[in-house]
């Protein structure tokens, strides 16, 4: 079977394998964003156990993203280079045997070396998630269906306020973490069902044409290089980089401080605060899930740079016009909007790159806004320290701002379609064709004469 038979067969793809991807997806990331919140629930219990002091657990989180930064970026090369399941399902491995491991260890070091490796897969997984069902679905409702897809990610973050509330109390923090094997069993069991992207296969069908004519000899094919070289790839490249690290910046450092912002500077009670915090979580998914619905109705770039301002105007509400009476529904709408930006990101940044480099590149520019997640959180606490933490949410609503400012401006909407690309490749690989740097001018185009608004 020769290539454009085999994409032919793969441009209709069946409703259950569409239903199946999207679980095997879901499910990884409600464990992601789960293992995300098992550290952050056990430190008080492995500070007691290990003698920590406070620098000692919290440097924990900075390994935890030091891990998750190397990982995506290493996971992103990974899905251009041996396919996106793949990807998933080693690092769905990873991170879940990894974690279940942590409950035995018994002094800091082996925890916090067990924790970056394991995180590695917790980093690569997100990238590799989004990627392949981006690559499944058609551009009229991609965001919509990527959008819920993330929305695990939060529903994640309420699986694990559940357990850790059920589980800590009577039988200790090593049996929250050893409850992480159940996604490795999921994984397994799902694994033989999904396959693999149509349009990564038609780029590797390509390569493989190339490779056998000889036209790719002295160009880069993709990947890295192709990152580095071709100047509208690089561009795309630059800008995202800048985007995600003041996005994660203001996600981060919001998801870290809000709950010691309700209980010290507000007055709630531990109980009352983390009831406020589910709530806000519950408004988040629905957020992200509206987000997705806009965004394929009135475009990514508008409904992505809306829900960035709109998250940096509340800053200054939550701060300067909150009352015992309204913070109730101030938190809620902060949750709905703060979960739009993140909502869009993951179709509106892969619908940036061409399949051939679509791996490398969203995974290195959103893990290098990690190095905004790793500084929010510090950065807060100085400010904390000598003013408030109102005045660190206030420095959080600045960097919103130029968050959507940038795609705003800089990043139009759909640059590429993964499904027109898929049904395209193979003509574009044909000896008429001609490429440059390693990209096949003939589909960029055809895409961005069709998708670009």
């Amino acid at each position: 079977m020769n290539a454009s038979d085999s994409l032919a067969q793969n441009a209709a793809i069946p409703q259950r394998t569409l239903v199946i991807v999207f679980l095997f997806c879901f499910l990884g990331l409600l464990a992601d964003g789960a293992d995300l919140m098992f550290l952050a629930y056990s430190l008080n219990s492995l500070k007691t156990e290990f003698g920590l002091s406070n620098f000692e657990a919290g440097s924990l989180g900075s390994v935890t993203l030091a891990g998750m930064a190397i990982g995506g970026i290493y996971g992103g090369w990974a899905c251009d280079r041996f396919g996106r399941v793949r990807v998933v399902t080693w690092t769905i491995l990873l991170f879940s045997v990894g974690t279940a491991l942590l409950g035995l260890a018994h002094n800091y070091w082996a925890f916090a070396l067990i924790r970056f490796v394991s995180s590695l897969g917790l980093g690569s997984l997100f990238v590799a998630c989004n990627i392949l069902m981006s690559e499944f679905v058609t551009a009229k409702y991609r965001t919509t269906i990527l959008a819920t897809m993330q929305a695990g990610w939060t529903v994640g973050y309420l699986v694990a306020t559940v357990l850790a509330g059920q589980i800590i109390p009577d039988y200790g923090w090593r049996a929250l973490f050893f409850t992480a094997i159940g996604a490795a069993l999921i994984c397994l069991a799902l694994r033989p069902w999904v396959p693999e992207s149509p349009s990564w296969l038609a780029a590797r069908a390509q390569r493989a044409q190339q490779a056998v004519s000889g036209r790719q000899q002295g160009a880069p094919s993709g990947g890295m290089r192709q990152l580095l070289v071709d100047p509208s790839t690089r561009r795309m490249f630059v800008l995202w980089s800048i985007t995600s690290c003041f996005l994660l910046f203001g996600y981060y450092g919001t998801n870290n401080w809000m709950p010691s912002y309700l209980e010290s500077e507000l007055g709630m009670n531990f109980k009352s605060m983390t009831g406020y915090m589910v709530g806000t979580y519950t408004a988040m998914i629905l957020g992200k899930v509206l987000a997705g619905i806009a965004s394929d109705r009135f475009g990514r770039r508008v409904t992505f740079a809306a829900g960035a301002i709109g998250t940096a105007i509340f800053m200054p509400v939550i701060v300067f016009w909150h009352t015992p009476d309204n913070i109730v529904w101030i938190l809620a709408l902060f949750g709905f909007i703060y979960g739009v930006p993140v909502g869009v990101l993951a179709t509106y940044m892969t619908e940036s790159f061409s399949t051939q480099v679509r791996g490398a590149a969203v995974g290195t520019s959103y893990n290098l806004g990690r190095i905004g997640a790793a500084v929010a959180p510090a950065a807060i606490g100085l400010l904390a320290s000598h003013v408030s933490i109102g005045a660190g949410f206030l420095v959080m609503g600045i960097t919103y701002v130029i968050t959507g400012l940038i795609p705003a401006l800089m990043i139009p909407n759909r640059l590429y379609d993964p499904n027109r690309e898929a049904r395209t490749v193979p003509a574009a690989a044909a000896p008429a064709a001609q490429t440059v740097h390693g990209a096949a001018r003939p589909v960029s185009r055809a895409v961005t004469k069709e998708g670009v608004q």
